[in-house]
C-alpha cells in the first residue's frame, strides 16, 4: 500500500508541473510524433531549446487532468495516441512555429501539430498552424515601428512643405 500512495504522489506532483506549464506558456502546441526517429526528435528538440520553446513527452491523462483543473475543456479530443507538448513561455508564435518549421524542413509526414491551447483555450489544428505561420513577435514589432517612423517622416516633410510654401520658399 506504501508504493501506491508514494506513486500516486508522484502523479499529483506531475499533474502540478503539468498545471504550471500551462499556466505560464503564451502557446502550447500539441504534437503527433508517431513515427518519428531518434535523431528527429533529439533534433527537434534541440531546435526547441535554440528558440526558448519547451519540449517535453507527458502522459495524456495526466495532461487532461491538469486541464480541467485549470478550468480548460475539450482538450479530450486531442489527447489520443502518443503526444508532445511544446511551451512557447515567451512568445506565442514560437511553439507552433519551431514545429512547423521543423516539419517543413525535414518534409516529415510522421509530425503533425494536432492542436494546442492559448489564452486558456483549446485551439485546433487549423488555428494553430495559422498561428505558426505568423512572423515573430519581434519582426511584428520591427514593422510596426518601421511603417510608423514612415508615416512621421512623410507628416515632417508635408510640415516642411507648407513651412517653405508661406515663407515664399521654393
Amino acid at each position: 500500500m506504501e508504493n501506491m500512495s508514494k506513486n500516486r504522489e508522484l502523479k499529483v506532483q506531475e499533474v502540478a508541473e503539468i498545471e504550471e506549464l500551462f499556466k505560464n506558456a503564451k502557446s502550447v502546441a500539441f504534437v503527433s510524433y508517431t513515427g518519428l526517429t531518434v535523431e528527429q526528435a533529439t533534433q527537434l528538440r534541440k531546435n526547441c531549446r535554440e528558440n526558448d520553446v519547451q519540449y517535453c513527452v507527458k502522459k495524456n491523462r495526466l495532461v487532461n487532468i491538469a486541464l480541467k483543473n485549470l478550468g480548460i475543456e475539450g482538450a479530450d479530443d486531442l489527447l489520443n495516441g502518443p503526444n508532445a507538448f511544446v511551451f512557447g513561455m515567451k512568445d506565442a508564435v514560437a511553439a507552433p512555429k519551431v514545429v512547423n518549421e521543423f516539419i517543413e524542413k525535414n518534409k516529415l509526414q510522421s509530425l503533425k501539430i494536432t492542436g494546442g491551447v492559448m489564452d486558456g483555450k483549446v485551439e485546433d489544428e487549423a488555428t494553430m498552424l495559422a498561428l505558426a505561420k505568423l512572423p515573430s513577435r519581434e519582426v511584428l514589432l520591427a514593422r510596426l515601428v518601421g511603417s510608423m517612423s514612415a508615416t512621421i517622416g512623410n507628416f515632417v516633410r508635408v510640415v516642411e512643405a507648407i513651412r517653405k510654401q508661406k515663407a515664399g520658399e521654393e
